[in-house]
């Protein structure tokens, strides 16, 4: 992988060169990534792209290449350049394991060493969780829709391609099954799926020939697009070309709850009693909640994916909350906060556990305000060890994030199933050391 190092903002190395001439560079400080609040109408989060952030900060290195660049613009000075030569981040960062689900406030990562080992992490840190915890609180919120029905990402056309295959990976935590983008594919393990596009059947003479060509490449348990000319005859067409066997036709376009429904009495009517129905065309979660009644066995969902349907960041932010108040080993850690109106922090270590009810439904997130707070038998600690002395200890399966997220999921009340917009599922409460 290359060096992460650059994928930064200026003022992340103007600090740290200020920092260094008033002797506070290697103060020790704790940094929070966390939400100040839900996108509007959301009722609740999903952390995604943990395992990412973790490789880049593994990678976040200063080569020669990364030094001549910042020393030609002068963005670093001698001193400067010659830490960032030896850069390696050592010090210990806990946080929501991926698949979690989080509420405002959830302190996600908490990063702890010096000040200018920790605040040079901020842009590359908060560039991944936005956007990947975005894609995967999206993918969430259509898994619930879709109700078992498996759902697949087609969105890599309808952004940059790193994006791509970013989202495919997040809304594969979040319940996805499979996605259409070949480099998830190779990098994560996500499976891939692919048919044909309506260039395909455009590129033969007809219809029948471009089917042929597909079952005779892909076997009769491919799916046929069936909506590029006449659909009644393009279902018909691939009924009778695979005796009935054939295993899905894809609808792209018009009412797809009116035209499923249609196409499933066709398709039973032909003997085809077996062939599933896949839908595209722009869906979103509203969109699948309407098809929750339809005739169809799975979707393909693309733009508003990707996009994070309708809300592309989830306004993480990255603050200073505790630093030491002298470079001395054992000098005393303060809290430190932003007053700003509407912006404003908490400051001091935060530890973070979901406060469950005797059904094991999730009740409130409590966040203790330096020390951890005190559950019962069935409340969760939320925060795991990532890196621990500068080595990453975080790192596990995308198998292992999906079985997570189903969990958590699970552990929400009943109004996380429903599509109306309202506040976070449950209250987030901040204890500090004296309650």
């Amino acid at each position: 992988m290359p060096s992460t190092a650059l994928l930064t903002d200026h003022y992340e190395l103007t600090m740290v060169r200020a920092a260094l001439r008033s002797g506070t560079a290697f103060r020790r400080s704790v940094f929070d990534l966390f939400p100040r609040r839900l996108p509007a109408g959301r009722r609740y989060g999903v952390v995604a792209g943990v395992g990412r952030a973790l490789d880049a900060i593994e990678n976040f290195r200063f080569g020669a290449e990364e030094l001549d660049f910042l020393r030609a613009h002068d963005i670093v000075d001698d001193e400067l350049g010659e830490w960032l030569a030896n850069y390696r981040f050592t010090g210990d960062i806990w946080g929501y394991p991926e698949g979690e689900i989080y509420f405002p406030g959830s302190p996600l990562m908490v990063v702890e060493g010096s000040f200018a080992e920790c605040v040079v992490l901020e842009t590359v840190l908060l560039s991944i969780y936005n956007y990947d915890s975005a894609v995967a609180s999206a993918a969430s919120r259509m898994v619930a829709m879709a109700q078992g029905r498996p759902c697949i990402e087609m969105g890599s056309r309808r952004t940059n391609e790193g994006s791509a295959v970013a989202a495919a990976r997040a809304a594969y935590v979040a319940g996805f099954g499979s996605t259409s983008n070949l480099e998830a594919g190779r990098r994560y393990g996500v499976p891939t799926a692919g048919t044909a596009a309506h260039s395909f059947t455009l590129l033969h003479d007809n219809e029948e020939e471009a089917f042929k060509a597909q079952l005779a490449t892909l076997g009769e348990n491919t799916t046929l697009l069936v909506d590029t000319y006449d659909v009644e005859e393009a279902v018909r067409t691939g009924v009778r070309l695979t005796e009935r066997r054939l295993g899905a036709i894809r609808l792209d376009s018009g009412d797809l709850p009116e035209m499923s429904k249609w196409v499933r009495q066709l398709l039973d009517s032909l003997g085809a009693t077996e062939t599933r129905i896949i839908v595209t065309s722009d869906l979103d979660e509203w969109q699948l909640a309407a098809l929750a009644g339809a005739p169809v066995d799975g979707y393909g969902v693309g733009t508003s994916l990707v996009t994070g349907s309708g809300h592309p960041t989830c306004g993480f932010v990255y603050k200073l909350v505790s630093r030491a108040d002298s470079d001395a080993d054992d000098a005393t850690m303060v809290p430190v906060a932003k007053k700003s109106k509407n912006k404003a922090t908490v400051g001091g270590r935060k530890f973070a556990l979901r406060r469950l009810d005797e059904k094991g439904k999730a009740e409130a997130e409590v966040i203790g305000v330096g020390t951890p707070p005190v559950g019962d038998h069935n409340d969760r600690p939320l925060l795991v060890p990532l890196v621990t002395a500068g080595e990453i200890v975080g790192r596990e399966p995308l198998a292992e994030s999906r079985e997570r997220h189903l969990s958590s999921f699970a552990e929400l009340p009943l109004a996380a199933r429903k599509m109306s917009r309202g506040e976070a599922l449950v209250p987030t409460l901040y204890l500090d050391e004296d309650h």
